[in-house]
């Protein structure tokens, strides 16, 4: 089968994640293929960056994330019929794939960055959040969310992965096989730049990211520097648990030369996020030779190597572990992982996710 007349949907573009990146770095290398989302932040997104062959925006946007969420879904089951013209669709993401319903003959693949983990794995977690009032609404959610995309994985043709640890996930709760092809990770844009006397934090600054813990070790640490590049819902929230130490520092959303600049010159990253699906910063790090102090669970288990490239922490990570591997990254000990993280790096470069992905699409 040819890769010509296909089309890509995505749940919707609204941060630069991980699973934004993927899309359209896939999108980039199939010309001739337009991209279908329930809605975008055009601010983040702006016209150029998408496809050429076009983007259709569903535009079901809302404020309210659980009438956000039964929005997007009705938008794929409904606003999708379009679907019948095209001889493959690749979904990518959670809820785009309940839109297969919608392309009966022909070829659904699915790029799963990982399951709806509110509704799985992640469930009592969640649950814990949410108000005893509203629990029973949330559990009556959960149950339809279970329920459709359970009946939209059945109806895939292929299901490939981003990593070992989401096909597990897919087995355990879902019995469903699946192919792994790690997400594309841009190695020639991070590189070494030089080793100045800060380490820097990475991960979206969002609770399951547990950057707070990150935050209270270099509050006790005021001889080591921190450098948070990034933001998301918990910024301020973390920059009243720094309070005004002078030694962690917040930038907000970077462009990606100044990411590329804060990478290339630090001492290590820090990331420790709660089982990573896969984790694409930890090798943006290593790529710039940069060795990383993470968490040994999720996809970090696949990508940084324990003493070699990085450390990794038993989880759940402490404060007082993560202080404990700080002080042991010295920066001698950092430049001579240098080596070893930019060889490691290059497992997950955008050439070989590219060959897979057109492989995989084609039918070959």
């Amino acid at each position: 089968m040819s890769t010509h007349n296909g089309i890509m949907l995505y749940d919707f573009l609204a941060v630069q994640g991980g699973a934004e990146k993927l899309t359209l770095t896939l999108l980039n290398s199939l010309p001739e293929v337009p991209l279908c989302c329930a809605y975008r932040n055009q601010s983040i997104f702006p016209d150029p960056v998408l496809p050429k062959a076009g983007f259709l925006d569903l535009k079901v946007a809302s404020n309210i994330p659980p009438w956000r969420l039964l929005k997007v879904m009705w938008a794929f089951e409904k606003k999708t019929t379009f679907l019948n013209s095209y001889d493959w669709v690749l979904f990518s993401g959670v809820y785009a794939p309940l839109a297969v319903r919608n392309h009966p003959a022909g070829r659904n693949l699915l790029y799963c960055h990982t399951i709806p983990r509110f509704a799985y794995d992640l469930k009592d977690y969640y649950m814990s959040l949410v108000p005893l009032l509203v629990r029973p609404a949330f559990y009556g959610l959960i149950r339809l969310v279970r329920h459709r995309y359970q009946r939209a994985l059945a109806d895939m043709d292929v299901i490939i992965v981003n990593s070992r640890n989401v096909k597990n996930r897919l087995e355990k709760y879902l019995k469903r096989p699946s192919v792994v092809i790690h997400p594309p990770v841009d190695t020639d844009r991070f590189c070494w730049i030089g080793q100045k006397d800060y380490y820097v934090s990475l991960a979206r600054l969002e609770n399951f990211k547990r950057v707070d813990l990150i935050v209270k070790a270099f509050r006790q640490m005021p001889e080591k520097k921190m450098v948070v590049t990034s933001s998301g819902s918990e910024l301020a929230h973390l920059r009243q648990l720094a309070g005004d130490a002078p030694n962690i520092q917040f930038t907000g959303w970077q462009t990606e030369e100044q990411l590329k600049q804060w990478i290339g010159q630090a001492i290590a990253a820090v990331y420790i996020p709660m089982d990573e699906d896969f984790g694409i910063s930890p090798v943006e790090a290593m790529a710039a030779g940069k060795p990383v102090i993470g968490v040994a669970e999720g996809g970090l288990l696949e990508t940084v190597a324990p003493d070699q490239t990085g450390v990794l922490l038993e989880p759940p990570p402490t404060v007082n572990a993560i202080k404990a591997a700080v002080c042991s990254l010295t920066p001698q000990r950092a430049l001579g992982m240098r080596s070893a993280c930019e060889v490691r790096a290059k497992l997950f470069t955008r050439e070989i996710f590219l060959e897979k992905m057109h492989a995989m699409i084609s039918g070959r």
